[in-house]
């Protein structure tokens, strides 16, 4: 799969997770398809650097400090993108999951 009908998919999930999550909102497709372009760029170079700078607190809590990296993603996309905002902890960690899961399903789909 090309990394353009990636990037589409992601967008779409974007679109689909806001939707169900309360708390999250995307202004339009365009939004949604930068979104996915920095969350793709984020999770590419900035989570590796910070997964390992907290190596100790996610062997203590068994890995599931590694969703609080995710949220502190989210939280560095909605800074940068206008247009995209969450509004807490919660919301960002549910639209992480959600992200996780509707991307999952429709690369499925695709594949």
């Amino acid at each position: 799969m090309s990394w353009f009908i990636k990037i589409v998919l992601s967008a779409l999930a974007v679109l689909i997770s806001a939707y169900v999550i309360p708390g999250v909102s995307v202004k339009s497709f365009w939004t949604a398809l930068w979104v996915a372009v920095v969350l793709a760029l984020l999770n590419a170079f900035v989570k590796p650097i910070l997964t390992v700078l907290t190596i100790p607190i996610t062997i203590v809590t068994l890995g599931l400090f590694l969703l609080v990296i995710n949220v502190i993603i989210i939280y560095i996309a909605d800074y940068l993108i206008a247009g995209f905002n969450v509004d807490g902890f919660l919301p960002a960690l549910l639209f992480s999951l959600a992200l996780s899961v509707v991307g999952w399903l429709l690369s499925a789909i695709v594949d």
